[in-house]
């Protein structure tokens, strides 16, 4: 039946001149495992997944796709497709270049580090997540530039016309997203701006299988089309969201948005068990916790010992555990923070040294006070691209929370991220809640927010292997953690490696996560006698990811299971 759907939905396809409006609700759902011989494009929506697909049919390459992509989930996966935030992308070229941009959102030039406490220096809830001080300046549209110029074939006319036309001719809602729109009501109604995208003329609610159209969205992305970044960052859209922003009190202005600059970075990299590792370095806490715990684990039998086992999961957990200690300890913006440890928290030798103190019958420790005395949303969406040239690009952005401050910046017709939220709040304050208040990770102006964000490259015998990353917040890292040592230890196909039950801990809370119905009663049992304490939640992460066969070639991708609209697309 799978089969029989997947070559049905093969058969559709988004082409330049067809009207979006064509496609039925039916036509959005390919998470099941697809196979290509040539391209391969996996994401969170299967109409943006097929847009990135006929841009390599086309003669277009990965980082053209991926560009095409992600312009597409702006529009069809709004909870986290963006042009309003940022996020990060790592290029692996088949001439074995590899590199990362870094299109991570900064803080506007007026923010400071005490901008969310009242006159008495207490921390004002929430106020770091929502309303207009939320909003941090946005990267994605600068950091698609950079890529383009850096490795794109496609003007930004061809790899935005897809996006023009899914917003102004709309799309059939799929259940999922007609079920958000529907429970984030309240929030719509609060910024007439956001009623008018996400809300009927009359107030009511769009249903499934209702075309929904974003025509303030498409004149938006026309300039992008026309103009590419400077349609964003300079002329109609710069002025309408400064005006936008000054006249409810945020702080982003046309200066901030013309100053913006993405940045190419040189890749983390690490090796296990004769793979190699390439992942996003800071900003990004993910690709350095990444090889660290890999680092760590690499000294025990994990494949004897049983996927998911109860010592299986008590060893994964201490690594967990450690290096978010690190990363609450370290991490933060590169670019303001001149010492950065990198270099040893991914050395073998500091892993040995790590491995030393855990023990394997007993839950460790880590007092608060360990490290210098904020949270993030999992509404992050990731996708992965390999083209016939065998060029490899994996992209993770984001908004922050689902749909991000829940703002529309007016006139736009795009919702604003939510961002200023992953900076520490309040200087000094590191707590078993949670909240880290470390230095490298305060508030300061044109200042990079600290992300978990952790797009990865897997290579084997020097070529690309597997491509995976997942949104989350701080549980993304453990995500791909454990895809990772699925694929490698337990020699997993690429959909039970990205299917299989999850778990999650990130040093305070001092709490083990693990999916609902994850474990068995006993191995819960036995991770209770250890020490943790145990607790079951809904879903962890989404992953859409690409494995390269090393034999064959062919490209077999894989969206998650958990994702309703995700689609893996190919040919």
């Amino acid at each position: 039946m799978r089969r029989a759907i997947l070559a049905s939905l093969a058969l559709v396809a988004v082409t330049w001149g067809c009207a979006p409006p064509s496609v039925t609700v039916a036509d959005q759902t390919s998470n099941g495992p697809s196979v290509a011989k040539h391209g391969m494009v996996v994401s969170a929506h299967v109409l943006a997944s097929r847009v990135g697909m006929e841009v390599l049919k086309s003669g277009g390459n990965a980082v053209d796709a991926a560009v095409a992509t992600g312009l597409a989930l702006a529009v069809v996966h709004p909870a986290a497709g963006n042009i309003g935030g940022g996020g990060f992308m790592i290029v692996r070229w088949k001439d074995g270049t590899t590199t990362s941009f870094d299109f991570r959102e900064k803080a506007p030039a007026g923010a400071h580090e005490r901008m969310y406490l009242d006159a008495n220096g207490r921390y004002v809830d929430d106020l770091n997540h929502e309303g207009y001080l939320s909003v941090g300046v946005p990267g994605t549209i600068a950091g698609f530039d950079l890529a383009l110029r850096r490795f794109g074939t496609r003007a930004w006319s061809e790899v935005t016309e897809p996006a023009v036309r899914l917003a102004a001719e709309g799309f059939p809602l799929s259940w999922s997203m007609a079920s958000d729109f529907k429970a984030l009501t309240a929030d719509w109604k609060r910024y007439p701006a956001s009623a008018k995208v996400f809300l009927k003329p009359d107030g009511s609610n769009y249903q499934m299988g209702e075309t929904w159209k974003q025509p303030d969205l498409a004149e938006t992305l026309r300039r992008i089309m026309t103009d590419g970044r400077d349609g964003f960052y300079q002329g109609t859209t710069a002025r309408l969201l400064a005006v936008d922003m000054r006249a409810n009190g945020g702080l982003v202005s046309e200066a901030d948005l013309n100053e913006y600059e993405a940045v190419e970075r040189v890749p983390i990299r690490g090796t296990y068990r004769d793979h190699e590792i390439v992942s996003m370095p800071p900003p990004s806490s993910g690709g350095t916790a990444l090889i660290e715990m890999l680092n760590i684990l690499e000294g025990y039998d994990l494949q004897a010992l049983g996927h998911n086992s109860a010592e299986y999961l008590h060893l994964v957990t201490e690594s967990m555990r450690r290096a978010f200690a690190d990363r609450a300890a370290h991490m933060g913006d590169p670019d303001a923070n001149s010492q950065l440890p990198i270099a040893r928290l991914t050395s073998k030798t500091y892993a040995e040294h790590v491995r030393a103190g855990i023990d394997r019958a007993r839950a460790g420790d880590i007092p608060v006070s360990a490290v210098e005395s904020a949270s993030e949303s999992d509404q992050t969406t990731h996708y992965s691209v390999v083209d016939a040239e065998g060029n490899a690009v994996v992209v993770t952005y984001t908004l922050e929370y689902g749909y991000g401050s829940r703002i529309v910046a007016d006139g736009l017709g795009f919702l604003l991220n939510n961002e200023m939220g992953d900076f520490n709040p309040v200087p000094g304050r590191t707590d078993s809640l949670g909240f880290i208040g470390t230095k490298a990770n305060r508030v300061a102006p044109g200042k990079r927010m600290l992300s978990s964000m952790t797009p990865t490259i897997i290579m084997k015998d020097g070529q690309p292997w597997a491509l995976i990353g997942s949104p989350g917040g701080r549980t993304i890292i453990n995500t791909v953690l454990q895809v990772t040592l699925n694929l490698v230890d337990h020699r997993m196909s690429l959909i039970d490696a990205v299917a299989a039950k999850r778990v999650h801990h990130q040093w305070q809370p001092n709490v083990l996560r693990i999916e609902r119905f994850g474990v068995s009663r006993d191995t819960e049992e036995l991770l209770r006698a250890k020490g943790h304490r145990v607790s079951f939640g809904g879903t962890q992460g989404r992953v859409h990811g690409i494995l390269v066969d090393p034999a064959t070639r062919l490209r077999w991708g894989v969206a998650d299971p958990r994702d309703p609209d995700g689609g893996a697309v190919g040919y």
